[in-house]
């Protein structure tokens, strides 16, 4: 059993963790009877929490918004995870925010139990940040749209394709997803009927938030098997299937999941699925990594291309 200092603590720090919480579940995890709750709930109340209560049998407790930025009790792994976040975040793809997160880091450096210290400093130490390729997005839109996944909001926004081409989409979001050069979205399009992938920095503006929405069955149980599909085959003007005779760990190591889907095959061989919008580097690509492989399915124009160069080369020296 906790003291009324210590459950007060852990109170706060569970309505932190998550958006609604039901009072016999936080009754439960803090081993106290549903009265209990109501009567620390209060004691939060009055020391400037602002803590909403829904009545009813089904209704539960969220800590809402207030006037002040409420202390955030972070664990160990929590506090050492958020500094060296926002070192990284000084110089990464998100934009706007590099000052904001120095100023940040200092405050929490300064409360920094000494114990978690030499955790932070060797990570910093033993880590550099080289300026990203991918394009940066603005941080008002990231948060907008993580606040809508967390609390099933749909959003509408400006989108613009690969060709320019400015389209109005309404989504059901579902996750935001980094790839280490891009930051991408993963929702259920309303007007086309179907989930789609969608590119944050071709994002217009920030998006609208709208009416809550009860979440759909995702597109996949792998979540990020599904967003590197999408993201390395899907936008090509031509797809091929290659069974190469390497392991599929040692392949991954040369392929990242921006540029196609790595497959085992056995323990010797693994298929990629990828794609390219012009067929007249692929050879040179392929021949780089510098294993066999099997054309399985491409359009005629790459095996024709794959035979002229094949062709070319044996010439050469021939």
């Amino acid at each position: 059993m906790y003291g009324t200092s210590e459950r007060l603590l852990r109170l706060l720090s569970l309505l932190q963790a998550r958006r609604d919480w039901p009072g016999a579940d936080l009754a439960a995890r803090l081993e106290v009877d549903v009265r209990t709750i109501r009567r620390d709930v209060e004691r939060l109340r009055s020391l400037g929490y602002p803590v909403h209560a829904t009545p009813g049998v089904a209704g539960g407790y969220r800590l809402g918004a207030g006037a002040a930025l409420p202390p955030l009790l972070l664990d160990d792994d929590e506090a050492v995870a958020v500094a060296v976040g926002l070192r990284t975040a000084a110089n990464g793809t998100v934009s706007g925010i590099e000052e904001t997160s120095v100023r940040a880091l200092a405050k929490l450096e300064q409360v920094l139990p000494a114990r978690l210290r030499p955790r932070v400093g060797a990570l910093h130490a033993a880590t550099m940040s080289l300026p990203g390729a991918g394009p940066a997005v603005d941080a008002a839109v990231l948060t907008t749209i993580a606040a809508a996944c967390r609390d099933h909001e749909r959003l509408r926004f400006g989108y613009g394709d690969r060709s320019g081409a400015q389209t109005e989409r309404s989504v059901e979001p579902l996750r935001l997803v980094h790839t280490g050069r891009r930051w991408y979205l993963v929702a259920f399009d309303l007007d086309r009927a179907g989930w789609r992938t969608f590119r944050v920095d071709r994002i217009a503006g920030v998006p609208v938030p709208g009416f809550r929405f009860t979440p759909r069955e995702p597109p996949a149980e792998d979540l990020a098997a599904y967003v590197t599909r999408q993201i390395s085959a899907a936008p090509y003007r031509h797809q091929f299937v290659m069974r190469v005779a390497v392991p599929a760990a040692v392949l991954a190591q040369r392929i990242p999941p921006t540029a196609g889907v790595v497959e085992p095959v056995d323990e010797h061989s693994c298929r990629v699925r990828t794609g390219a919008n012009t067929l007249d580097t692929v050879p040179y690509h392929l021949a780089q990594w510098g294993y066999d492989f099997v054309v399985e399915e491409a359009p005629p124009e790459l095996v024709d291309r794959l035979r002229e160069v094949a062709e070319r080369f044996a010439r050469a020296v021939g």
